[in-house]
């Protein structure tokens, strides 16, 4: 199941406190971000773009995108290490 390229391409930044929409990072030229995780120091967001044959990149600070080149549609990417001992599958579900 192959989607379209370049599709609309963000991530909404939620605070869960207030339920409120921060700040929205638009990939540039549009793109498919997918499953991810953040680095344990929390300053990435990287998620795999299913459909964009890349991994993205976001600094967490600033919203600046980063595309990497990867192999065919990317799903889902795990950021190691993180904390927790056991995985509890999926994208870096830990316990």
């Amino acid at each position: 199941m192959y989607g379209p390229p370049r599709g609309k391409g963000s991530v909404a930044v939620i605070d869960f406190a207030t339920r409120k929409i921060e700040a929205t990072w638009v990939i540039p030229g549009g793109g498919s971000p997918d499953m991810g995780n953040v680095s344990a120091d929390g300053k990435q967001l990287w998620l795999s773009g299913r459909y964009d044959d890349v991994v993205y990149v976001i600094d967490t600070t600033s919203g600046q995108v980063r595309s990497i080149a990867a192999g065919k549609e990317p799903h889902g990417l795990t950021v190691w290490p993180q904390p927790g001992r056991y995985s509890l599958g999926h994208t870096g579900n830990m316990r």
